[in-house]
């Protein structure tokens, strides 16, 4: 049996442009995108993605393979898959950002370890949070949403040579500066508890100027640091729930559906 050139090709495009699409999201993604899991992980999930979403994604309407504009094509379902996973690192971080600023005014910052996800160091409150926020995003069943809204991106966003449309980069830009102001939201109440210790003991200090405020005042805010945290854990499901809406949202803002 004969296949046709024209058949040949309009098959390489139907698999490879979607396939830059849905690796290029596994690569950033939560979870997946770690730096601990292995590429070979990762390009196996997304070929495997790929064959069983083709029956359901529409054909490519973009078949010039040997091109420069194919490059281009390329170039844009990379961004397209990447920003969709980007929204789902946003969220952890945001978690990320509230434990460093608690371990940073609770003294805990002393102690710190390595992030699998970025293989940098960061405080261990941060990477207590990652672990938990992670958890969380899975057992929400986040890595299927995500599947599901990059098959989808398909529909709403056809791989037929046209550019993404810009606004989409600006909202992304916008929702990561509320990665800044969601994670000082979480860590408020902590920070106040801190900050009302602090001043005790600066009214202490004043009172008894004899004592050594620096060798029983960092043990016990280390120590109240610790009860804090413990304390304020009862509202971290409810926020990274918020946030978890306001992630699909915006994911949902960028392929176009409802």
């Amino acid at each position: 049996m004969e296949y046709p050139v024209s058949i040949i090709i309009q098959w390489l495009s139907d698999f490879l442009l979607p396939f830059i699409r849905i690796s290029s999201m596994l690569m950033v993604m939560a979870g997946i995108g770690a730096k601990n899991v292995s590429s070979r992980i990762k390009i196996s999930l997304a070929v495997l993605i790929t064959f069983v979403a083709l029956p359901t994604i529409p054909p490519s309407e973009f078949t010039n393979l040997m091109s420069l504009e194919m490059v281009l094509v390329a170039m844009q379902q990379l961004l397209i898959g990447v920003a969709i996973g980007f929204a789902s690192m946003l969220l952890l971080n945001t978690f990320v950002l509230a434990g460093q600023i608690l371990a940073m005014q609770t003294g805990l910052g002393f102690a710190s370890v390595i992030d699998p996800s970025n293989g940098q160091s960061v405080p261990a409150v941060g990477q207590f949070y990652l672990i938990l926020a992670t958890l969380l995003f899975w057992i929400y069943g986040g890595h299927l949403m995500m599947i599901q809204m990059i098959v989808n991106s398909f529909i709403m966003i056809p791989i037929d040579g046209t550019w993404w449309n810009i606004d989409n980069y600006r909202t992304i830009a916008n929702w990561g500066g509320w990665l800044f102001t969601t994670a000082l939201v979480l860590s408020l109440a902590p920070l106040t508890a801190m900050l009302i210790i602090s001043m005790s003991f600066g009214v202490m200090t004043r009172a008894a100027p004899q004592l050594n405020i620096f060798s029983i005042g960092f043990p016990f805010t280390l120590v109240t640091g610790l009860v804090i945290i413990w304390a304020t854990l009862g509202n971290f499901t409810a926020q990274f729930e918020f946030q978890w809406n306001q992630m699909i949202k915006l994911m949902c803002g960028l392929v176009g559906c409802s």
